[in-house]
This record gives structure tokens, sequence and C-alpha cells, in this order.
């Protein structure tokens, strides 16, 4: 190789859009720069990013599963936000080539929401769906944003840790994902003024997972229904709530948010966005 490049590495990595993201971007820009996937195991942790630190035309890697947490330890450097979440998805070589970690998947997760953030609320709820690593960045964002959490997972004494090591200091709560299955018939009071927001951060309704179970009894009216699964795009969570009339946001919003945060720090510029991501998001779903 003889060109800068960046990678997304992951196991598995095959089913990842970074690639088609960060060459779609390069493209457009006409940069001489490449962008790749990389199959990396955890016993290969090590030796890889040993491998990249001596090589000078690396420009940094996206991580994804299993590794956000595991590669913490063989960094110099951390950015406060993702020691806090305990998570990083993004590595980058900093001054004399030390490694630095950072999370965009904050920025990213928040990008679709941010209109509706900078509008004052009484109140602002967020029911969050699953306890995995994006669950991390998510919680982190939205307790940012002044939201009450209710974290749903399959261990509600994981989601409680999970909150009180993330946000010690907010009035969360933790349950059993199992209670948003079953129908509830609790009325909701007036919403005026308030900004609800049900998000699915779990991998459930993927292909190759099971499906999401959500009642939507369980939804306050006016509430934004988030979705960050991209295969498929268009879950069954996200068409049964616009059938139902509610907002959606879709996982291609977050992946495209955070790889935008991503791609600066690679390859020093920002990437074309001006049609509001239209064309990539066609050529992503094609």
């Amino acid at each position: 190789m003889t060109k800068p490049y960046a990678e997304v590495i992951g196991d598995p990595i095959a089913q990842s859009k970074s690639p088609a993201i960060h060459g779609y971007w390069l493209r457009q820009l006409g940069m001489d720069a490449e962008y790749r996937a990389a199959h990396v195991t955890a016993e290969g942790l090590a030796d890889y990013l040993a491998a990249r630190r001596e090589d000078p035309l690396w420009r940094g890697c996206n991580v994804t599963m299993p590794h956000k947490q595991a590669v913490m330890p063989h960094l110099d450097s951390i950015e406060a936000q993702a020691a806090a979440i305990g998570a990083v998805n993004t590595i980058y070589p900093a001054f004399d080539r030390l490694l630095a970690g950072t999370n965009t998947d904050v920025a990213g997760f928040l990008e679709p929401l941010l209109p509706l953030l900078e509008t004052p609320h009484y109140f602002r709820m967020a029911r969050v769906l699953g306890t995995g690593g994006a669950a991390r960045a998510i919680i982190a964002g939205l307790a940012e944003h002044g939201l009450t959490i209710v974290l749903a997972g399959r261990d509600p004494a994981k989601a409680r840790a999970l909150l009180d090591e993330i946000d010690p200091e907010g009035e969360h709560h933790a349950v059993d994902i199992a209670h948003f299955a079953d129908a509830t018939d609790f009325a909701f009071d007036d919403r005026e003024g308030c900004f609800d927001l049900v998000v699915n951060a779990s991998p459930l309704g993927m292909v190759g997972q099971p499906p999401l179970a959500y009642d939507f009894s369980h939804t306050p009216p006016g509430a934004v229904i988030y979705d960050i699964v991209t295969a498929p795009l268009d879950t069954p969570f996200l068409q049964e709530a616009r059938a139902r009339g509610f907002r959606t946001v879709d996982g291609l919003s977050m992946l495209i948010g955070q790889a935008a945060i991503a791609f600066e720090r690679f390859f020093g510029q920002p990437p074309p966005r001006e049609d509001g991501d239209a064309e990539l998001r066609a050529l992503l779903v094609a």
C-alpha cells in the first residue's frame, strides 16, 4: 500500500458499511487515500495496533464489535468522553505516533435529534432498549441533554449498574426488557411541552437476530422512535411506528453521523454532506 489509508476493525467485519461510506466521501473529494475493512480477532488485537502504530500511511481506524472496550488498554491516551463512556470507537495516531482513542457514537447518535433538543422542554424521557456497547454512548449522550432514562435489558441489575456507571447523579430507572413486550393500560398524561424518545439500542430486529418485542401501548403520544439497526434499515419496529403516526429515525442516521466525525480525524477535512446525505443513503440501500 502506497497511499494514506484508514480502516474499520471488528470480528466479524464483512457486514460493515463503513468502507462504503468513507469510500464515497473520498471519491467525492477526489482524495488519493483509501478506507478498507480489516478482520481483527480478540487474539490479534494487540498485534494489529502495534503494526499500525509503526505504519506512517495509517490514519486510524473505526472500531466495531466486539473491540470497543478491549482496545482501551492498548491506547496511549483516551479522550474524556470516551473514558467516561468506557468505550472507544475511533483510534487515530496523535503526536509521535501515539495512539489516541475517542468515541464518535455519542455525537453521531445525537445528530438527528439536535433540532428537537434545541427546544426547551418541561420534561424529557427516553426509553432505551438494550444494554450493550451502543447503549453506553446513547445513555451518555441523552444524559448530557437532561433526559431521564428508562433502561431496559434482559438483566435489570446490569442495566442499573450501567446507569450508575455512566451517569451516577441521574434519576434514571432500570427495568426488564420483557416489561415492554406486554401491553399496558397506562394512561399517559398531557405531553405538551415534553420530549419523549424510544430507542432500540439492541441488535434485536437485525438480520439473524430475534425480533424486537415491543408493544406500542408503552409509547407516549408524540414520541420519536429511533432504531439503530441498519440491516434491515427499515425494521418492523420503525414500520409499525410510522403506521401509528410516530416520527422515526433510522440506523443510518447514527452510522453516517459518527462516520463523518471520524472521517475528519482521519483525513483532515469534513466530508461532503451538502445534499443531506441523500446520494450516500441511496448508495447504501441499493
